[in-house]
C-alpha cells in the first residue's frame, strides 16, 4: 500500500506553501485529497510530482489556466504531443514579443535619461514631459 502524504509533508516536498496548496485544489490544477478518519488531508505520492510540474511550468511563463490544459494533455493519449508543442509555441510567441517590447521600452528609457540633465527643475524634466504630456 502505498504511503499518503500530509499537508506539511507534501508542502515541503514540493516547495510551496500551504495557501498556494489549497489555491491549486480550488482551481482544480490538484484534485481534493482523501481524509483520514480524523479528517487530515492525505495526498498521494504522485502529488509531488505534479505541483513540481506546476512549477516548473509557471517558470516558463505559462499561466496557471495553460498549466491546466497541460495536465488535460498530460494524461491523453500519445498523439497529443503536437497539441502540447502548439501550447509551447504559443507561449514562445508570446515571450518573443514581450522580448521585443522591454527591448523597445529600454531604448525610450535611454533615450529620455540621456536627454534629462539632474540640474534642471522637475517641471522641464524631459521624462516627465513625457509621461504626463500636459498634465
Amino acid at each position: 500500500m502505498e504511503k499518503k502524504l500530509r499537508t506539511g509533508e507534501l508542502t515541503r516536498a514540493a516547495g510551496v506553501t500551504r495557501a498556494t496548496l489549497r489555491y491549486y485544489e480550488r482551481i482544480g490544477l490538484l484534485p481534493e485529497p482523501g481524509r483520514t478518519a480524523s479528517g487530515y488531508r492525505q495526498y498521494p505520492n504522485d502529488a509531488v510530482g505534479r505541483l513540481r510540474f506546476v512549477s516548473r511550468a509557471q517558470e516558463l511563463g505559462f499561466t496557471l489556466a495553460e498549466i491546466v490544459e497541460l495536465l488535460e494533455l498530460r494524461v491523453a493519449d500519445v498523439r497529443a504531443c503536437g497539441a502540447v508543442q502548439k501550447h509551447a509555441t504559443a507561449k514562445l510567441a508570446a515571450v518573443e514579443a514581450k522580448i521585443a517590447d522591454l527591448t523597445q521600452i529600454a531604448g525610450s528609457l535611454t533615450a529620455l535619461i540621456a536627454q534629462c540633465e539632474s540640474l534642471e527643475t522637475t517641471d522641464e524634466c524631459p521624462i516627465l514631459d513625457t509621461l504626463g504630456g500636459d498634465y
